[in-house]
């Protein structure tokens, strides 16, 4: 097939699983066309049967704001006339699904043309919620020829949020078991902890909705009771509330921020649990990578969480708020070397058996086949 993949070049889940996917569908025979404004950080590395495209975006002294929208739908117009594309699959429902929506009705006037749209999650839970792009999003998802959800949760909450009366299928986001060999060894923890402290870890975009504070207060209450160090991975907009914080409560050198990371396991290979104590997660993806890495996790109950972590099994969840309870958990699992080793055995054997790529990857393909032929 020639697929073409719309997706964020950031360091969101959803650029994430599109490039990803791209490289499992390139591995497997099939022509990949990545359409974004720059090329995902997953991609920068050659890869056999993918293509970057970057979108042109006209600027005029008429237009107040470029148009990023057209200019995408131009050049899938383009893609599809020029490579024959099959499928058009939009990854995040805000601009991308509308754009392939109106690329389609262009190009079809040539040849057949079916798309597919995949929702992650704040596409639906909070852009998609604003009133002046909630007809917009809803169009989107009845034109496709497909629609994706990556957990039940995000499926049952567009359905009710837009009165969605088609199928919505569920695939969930997947990791390779593969690469925490091909990371093992990269991270000293002699480098983060030097007297052998615990580490604990967080990953995210620093937005109001991760509840970072939380980071920040679960880990003093641990360091309070055990020595350990906390690292901080990402950017965002609370990144210096957070930082203030951690100042604030004469936490100094055991916070460590360390920016954003293309690659993630091998930092998961330093640390001893990871927190995600999330307002909301309509996966959980960092959650994911933390367990194929063997690393527990301690999270809110929300969103899709519960269908990424077995309570008691593979980390433990908690109500949103609840830092007394997050970190009493935390100690005492810090302070269990037998407990922590059979949860980390534990988070490892369900990344590898529930969302191994080689499981989901031909999902997505045949999804493709079903919507090609229907």
């Amino acid at each position: 097939m020639n697929i073409g993949i719309i997706c964020y070049p950031t360091h969101g889940g959803s650029g994430v699983v599109a490039s990803e996917l791209a490289i499992g569908l390139a591995q497997k025979g099939h022509e990949v066309h990545i359409i974004s404004y720059a090329p995902p950080f997953r991609l920068r590395a050659f890869h056999q049967n993918i293509f970057i495209h970057e979108v042109d975006v006209a600027s005029y002294p008429l237009f107040k704001y470029p148009s990023y929208e057209l200019g995408l739908a131009a050049k899938l117009v383009e893609l599809a006339e020029n490579h024959h594309l099959d499928i058009i699959h939009a990854h995040y429902a805000i601009p991308h699904a509308a754009s392939a929506y109106l690329a389609k009705q262009i190009y079809n006037n040539a040849r057949r043309l079916k798309t597919v749209t995949t929702l992650h999650g704040t596409d639906i839970t909070l852009v998609g919620a604003d009133p002046s792009f909630r007809r917009i999003v809803k169009f989107a998802i009845e034109k496709s020829d497909g629609v994706t959800a990556v957990s039940h949760y995000l499926k049952n909450r567009t359905i009710e949020e837009f009165d969605i009366h088609r199928e919505i299928r569920v695939i969930y986001n997947f990791v390779d078991p593969g690469q925490p060999a091909r990371n093992r060894g990269l991270c000293s923890r002699e480098a983060f902890a030097p007297k052998g402290e615990k580490i604990l870890m967080h990953a995210s975009n620093f937005r109001p909705v991760k509840r970072v504070g939380d980071v920040v207060r679960i880990f003093a209450q641990v360091r309070g009771r055990i020595p350990a160090k906390l690292l901080f991975v990402g950017e965002g907009p609370d990144r210096p509330f957070v930082q203030r914080l951690a100042s604030d409560m004469n936490l100094g050198s055991d916070v460590q921020f360390l920016g954003e990371q293309d690659q993630l396991e091998p930092l998961f290979f330093c640390a001893d649990l990871f927190l995600l104590p999330s307002e909301q997660e309509s996966f959980g993806l960092t959650a994911l990578e933390a367990m194929n890495c063997g690393v527990p996790v301690i999270s809110t109950d929300v969103g899709g969480l519960p269908e990424v972590i077995v309570q008691g099994e593979t980390g433990y969840m908690f109500p949103v708020g609840d830092v007394a309870g997050m970190a009493g958990k935390a100690i005492e699992l810090l302070s269990d070397p037998a407990a922590l080793e059979l949860l980390k055995t534990r988070a490892r054997r369900r990344a590898e058996q529930f969302f191994d790529a080689a499981r989901i990857i031909p999902q997505y393909e045949a999804f493709y086949r079903e919507i090609l032929n229907s």
